[in-house]
């Protein structure tokens, strides 16, 4: 009795598949398996969060700044270039004043926007300040008889300080749109660190899911199980992650690049109100699925805990195992 009590003892315990020959490399095969899953699981996760942060980080300040405050300064422009042709009309009209309106509402609406951060913000407070200047000269001119001199100089001033080349309201206001246009091209730029993050993180996932699929297999082979439910949740989790996450990354940046070819042309008029809506739509949800960068840490900790559940049972089988 006691030479066949040991002989069981020696076996799989009871309800466990028994492992088929090669036992003796076995223990050593499951541990790499095993860390060889965890790391790359890690791996995994970091890149593809970094990768991702790195698209839809810059939506939001997009959104929500840079291309409502090009928007905002382009209808300032075009307020200014309509209200500098009604200065100069011989007959006033409530058009002039109107613009200056729109103008001034524009370039607190771009302040509000935070331009440029605090030289951006000292520079509009300069221009709101000179567009005020501007409408008092040209309301002192049309109280001058038409021809008289002092109303000629009067909108000569005013015009200087509209247009002049070096510190004009309109100089000021083109030179803070480039900025602002410069910052859109920045946030929406899928730029070569942007490409290599995404090219690893690619090459990660299909390593991961290649180490799975031969986990996979090895296990059938050595323990004669046809499917191991830790690792196939893992690989459904890992696809399933991987397409949503790309799916919502192509969607930010097509948006992205839509808005920024619309602000890189010339707008006026009922354009610059089209452009508005365009731009909304374009970047709608986009803080959305920027929140989702959350669950990818979270989504990467659930494959590393899938994938140590689906092998432990068998690791611990041949750690404890009487020799």
């Amino acid at each position: 009795m006691s030479a066949g009590t040991d002989a069981v003892s020696d076996g799989p315990p009871r309800g466990r598949p028994r492992p088929v020959e090669g036992g003796s490399t076995t223990a050593h095969d499951l541990a790499v398996r095993h860390r060889l899953l965890l790391v790359l699981s890690g791996l995994l996760t970091l890149s593809l969060f970094l990768s991702y942060e790195g698209v839809h980080g810059d939506a939001n300040p997009l959104r929500t700044s840079s291309a409502p405050a090009v928007l905002s300064i382009d209808t300032a422009l075009y307020a200014l270039g309509q209200a500098e042709r009604d200065a100069g009309a011989a007959t006033p009209t409530s058009d002039f004043q109107k613009q200056i309106s729109v103008a001034a509402q524009s370039v607190a609406a771009a302040a509000g926007d935070d331009v440029g951060g605090s030289s951006g913000r000292q520079a509009l407070q300069t221009v709101a300040a000179l567009i005020t200047v501007y409408a008092v000269k040209v309301q002192q001119a049309r109280l001058q008889p038409e021809g008289d001199v002092l109303r000629q100089a009067y909108l000569s001033y005013a015009t200087s300080i509209l247009s002049d080349p070096g510190s004009g309201i309109l100089a000021r206001l083109k030179v803070l749109r480039e900025q602002q246009r410069a910052a859109v091209h920045r946030q929406t730029s899928f730029g070569p660190l942007l490409w290599s993050g995404w090219a690893a993180t690619l090459l990660l996932a299909l390593a991961l899911a290649g180490c799975l699929l031969e986990t996979q297999l090895f296990l059938r082979r050595r323990f004669r199980r046809r499917y191991n439910r830790g690792l196939l949740a893992a690989g459904a989790l890992l696809a399933a992650g991987l397409a949503v996450t790309l799916l919502f990354t192509v969607w930010t940046q097509r948006g992205m690049t839509d808005t920024r070819r619309l602000l890189d042309r010339p707008l006026a008029g009922r354009q610059l109100t089209d452009a508005g809506r365009a731009t909304a739509a374009y970047l709608a949800d986009t803080g959305l699925r920027a929140s989702a960068a959350g669950w990818i840490l979270i989504g990467g900790i659930l494959v590393m805990a899938l994938a140590e559940t689906g092998l432990r049972r068998h690791i611990d089988e041949y750690r404890f195992r009487p020799r």
